[in-house]
């Protein structure tokens, strides 16, 4: 591996740990728990691991543990701290026992079941300390939900004598862990799981997960990258930047970055459902902004936009659920067709009425990318749809529309970005490492203590890391009944922005006087060597959260 200057020196860094796991620790169990919604359901699918109590940990007196196995899979899209978390769980482990050792599954849960692997040394894992990425084994997005993989799965433990499987993900990959735990206990396989929250989206969060790693780095990144481009939009004074932001199921990245930036507009999706606007309505709120700043001879701004916007707005969503299955229906008929003008008209004469009239108003490339080819489950990439392309097109027909009434006199000129995988893996904030290191050690002693079914959990975040609180929460306390594929599947309940909570509000206090005078923050590169105040910051919606 070829290390630069940074990595050589962030290989040095210790991170910190709450005060419980810094020596032997006692569980102390708290309430029983139940899951968010659908109780009884969730109950009598998960026999086994439903109604576990809630664990917290505290400093306790050492006693002697076994050697053991232990495997850890890296599962879906990446995010900073991985490599601190399985660091945590190595450090853990030997401290536990020496003679415990660590197996990483390659590519994610498909390198379970095939039973491709590496063992984790010390030479391997002091490599990869406080760098960001998942290249340390990989990650795949294989899900774990037939028998046939539990049963493969548990051969491949046997084979290696692992007792114990960590699963670090997000919802989809913490349900899975979830269903392989009631699967084992319920066959008494002798193989506990235990899941870590990960996802920069910011949707896994409850009151006992505050957050997920990656989710302060990566919004660190992105408002680096805002903040670069809103310095040049103030030095240039002629160009809208839209900037389309990961998170197509909730707009937390969205919210972080405008209140770290404070850009002129930020949509979040969850308002604009819950006021049932239109795109239209969207392309107006912008345009007004842009039309108002023009009078006062800014002709300058930057927008930001969730990746999921467009499944927020009722009739695009609508519109979508018609396509997917009018596609699903009809794939050979639209394929046979040569030119998109042609598919556009077939398509557009199988809507329904209202879908028919938001369809063919889209711009030409929208409509073209909502027919292309879908994800595996069905369903349209709304990732790949460009949606900061699409608004610039439309507050440009409008604002021209606006100039012949007179009612814009100034100059729109729009340039498109689209930060995703900018902030995947970037190296961790001292945030992120200390945090991702806390919870795969959390996770060792979880192991330990023989749990399974639980997620390991650090809280009280916005403390100073001796303060933090280790311990466990039950998955199935986060779960809830949703249709997937057209059946109704237990899944970890996403966190959409609360719009009575305390980031929105502050957030709406202000955007009025962001959007149409110039108050941009630069917040400037991640910091790992200075004074706390710029090196240890969390972000700002923990902030809010726990103020």
């Amino acid at each position: 591996m070829i290390k630069s200057p940074l990595q050589i020196a962030r290989e040095s860094y210790a991170p910190k740990l709450p005060k419980a796991l810094k020596g032997s620790v006692k569980i102390v169990e708290g309430k029983e728990t139940e899951s968010v919604a659908d109780q009884a359901d969730i109950k009598a699918m998960f026999p086994n691991t439903y109604g576990m109590p809630l664990l917290t940990f505290e400093p306790g007196e050492a006693a002697p543990t076994a050697a053991r196995n232990v495997g850890v899979i890296l599962s879906g899209g990446q995010a900073p701290g991985g490599h601190n978390v399985i660091s945590g769980i190595y450090d853990g482990l030997k401290k536990l026992n020496p003679d415990n050792k660590l197996y990483g599954f390659l590519g994610g849960p498909g390198g379970l079941v095939d039973n491709e692997y590496v063992e984790l040394t010390a030479e391997i894992v002091d490599h990869y300390r406080n760098t960001g990425g998942f290249d340390i084994i990989g990650s795949g997005r294989t899900k774990l939900e037939e028998e046939e993989q539990f049963e493969k799965a548990l051969v491949n433990c046997k084979a290696l004598d692992i007792t114990a499987l960590v699963i670090i993900g997000g919802d989809d990959s913490n349900t899975n862990a979830c269903v392989l735990a009631e699967y084992y206990k319920n066959k008494a396989a002798g193989v506990q799981v235990i899941g870590v929250p990960k996802t920069i989206d910011g949707d896994l969060k409850n009151e006992m997960i505050e957050t997920s790693f990656g989710f302060d780095t990566a919004c660190k990144v992105y408002s680096e990258l805002i903040g670069n481009i809103q310095r040049d939009a103030n030095s240039a004074k002629k160009y809208w930047h839209f900037i389309k932001l990961m998170g197509r199921s909730a707009s937390h990245i969205g919210l972080e970055c405008a209140l770290q930036t404070q850009p002129n507009i930020c949509i979040i999706s969850e308002e604009v459902e819950a006021k049932q606007q239109t795109l239209d309505d969207v392309v107006t709120y912008i345009a007004e902004a842009v039309a108002k700043r023009a009078a006062n001879g800014s002709n300058f701004g930057t927008v930001l936009i969730p990746e999921g916007l467009v499944e927020f707005i009722p009739a695009m969503k609508a519109l979508i659920a018609e396509l997917n299955d009018l596609l699903a229906h009809n794939e050979e008929k639209v394929n046979a067709l040569e030119g998109n003008k042609e598919k556009r008209e077939f398509v557009a004469e199988l809507l329904s009425a209202d879908s028919r009239e938001v369809f063919v108003s889209l711009p030409n490339s929208i409509a073209n990318q909502l027919m292309a080819d879908r994800d595996p489950h069905g369903n349209v990439q709304v990732s790949l749809i460009e949606t900061e392309k699409m608004l610039i097109d439309m507050v440009k027909a409008k604002l021209k529309g606006w100039k012949k009434e007179g009612k814009f006199v100034g100059k729109f000129s729009g340039q498109a970005h689209f930060f995703g995988y900018e902030g995947r893996c970037a190296a961790p904030s001292n945030f992120d490492a200390d945090y991702c290191y806390s919870l795969g050690t959390t996770a060792s002693v979880l192991i330990a203590e023989g749990k399974t079914g639980y997620m390991a959990s650090v809280r009280n975040l916005t403390a100073s890391s001796d303060e933090w609180i280790a311990g466990g929460v039950p998955v199935t306390m986060m779960m809830n009944m949703e249709k997937r594929h057209g059946e109704m599947k237990p899944v970890i309940q996403k966190a959409l922005v609360r719009l009575d909570g305390a980031p929105y509000k502050k957030f709406v206090e202000q955007r009025e006087d962001w959007a149409i005078n110039t108050k941009y923050v630069y917040p400037g590169p991640i910091q790992y060597f200075g004074p706390s105040e710029v090196c240890d910051i969390t972000t700002k919606t923990l902030q809010y959260e726990q103020a």
